[in-house]
């Protein structure tokens, strides 16, 4: 909703600023030099991306329009399902723990929680470290050096969209100028009309310089941006699952291991102590 709200503002200020200053917005209407700047923009991105990443941008995409990141109950969901899993591994034996995290899918743990069960990244990530912990081998700063090596990747791989938006940005302007090359080379071929019709010419090649400007710094790159701040806040549940399980294996109780993870959410998002204990002590209990 906020990228079409902004669109709207930014289309209504510059078309209203344009007509106000006595333009006409029939001049604006170039198809052709759209199609040049948006069919070159869309074939440079194709050239550049594997398939992959061209279809992980139309998700990120999707996701930067609805604003779609973690709220407080995803966060309360995910500090519930790593206190259940941190009890059962303090109180249990290895061969019933194991059960949840060998099948997360038929686990009645994770079942509790089906948010965090259908982020199956995030699930495989879970059960993965507990893996390890119950094997008993690892140590505590070998675990947390393996779990950032994982989250940088995991980041790395997550923002290639980003990045991707990001060149396609950078470029508009340069193909805007070839759309207005072009159209000054069609120009130049009607110097033998009339002032009006050479002048309508000149004006319709500008207009690519314009769209291509236009597009780089009011569409695409604050889409860009956009999906950058919604990528960041999904990857970082990772790093509350790092901090909490990492101060569990450092010998932190159940419910003191949650306030490690807590404390990594932001402090716009970032549930109360109260609210934590309610939703972990009392689903416990």
């Amino acid at each position: 909703m906020g990228i079409v709200l902004g669109l709207i503002v930014t289309l209504g200020c510059l078309l209203g600023g344009y007509v106000a200053m006595g333009g006409h917005l029939g001049v604006l209407v170039q198809p052709f030099e759209y199609v040049i700047i948006i069919g070159s923009a869309v074939g440079t991105f194709l050239v550049a991306n594997p398939t992959k990443v061209v279809k992980d941008c139309g998700r990120a995409i999707g996701e930067a329009f609805k604003n779609k990141v973690p709220q407080q109950r995803d966060y309360l969901n995910l500090l519930g399902l790593l206190h259940q899993l941190m009890r059962e591994m303090r109180s249990k034996s290895r061969s019933e723990v194991e059960a949840h995290i060998d099948a997360p899918q038929e686990s009645a743990i994770f079942q509790a929680f089906p948010t965090v069960l259908k982020d199956v990244p995030m699930t495989n990530f879970i059960c993965d470290y507990c893996r390890l912990i119950i094997i008993g081998n690892a140590r505590p700063h070998e675990i947390e050096a393996l779990m950032e090596e994982e989250i940088a990747t995991i980041t790395y791989d997550t923002m290639k969209p980003k990045h991707a938006l990001q060149d396609v940005a950078d470029g508009l302007p340069a193909l805007g100028i070839v759309a207005a090359v072009l159209g000054v080379i069609k120009a130049m071929g009607a110097l033998d009309q009339s002032p009006e019709v050479l002048g309508h010419l000149i004006g319709a090649a500008l207009v690519g310089t314009f769209a291509g400007i236009f597009f780089s710094y009011a569409v695409v790159g604050p889409i860009a941006t956009k999906v950058k701040s919604v990528r960041e806040k999904k990857c970082r549940v990772f790093v509350i699952v790092k901090s909490t399980l990492i101060a569990y294996m450092n010998g932190a109780m159940p419910q003191v291991a949650l306030e490690y993870g807590r404390k990594t959410i932001s402090a716009y998002d970032r549930p109360t102590i109260d609210q934590v204990e309610n939703e972990t002590i009392g689903a416990g209990a």
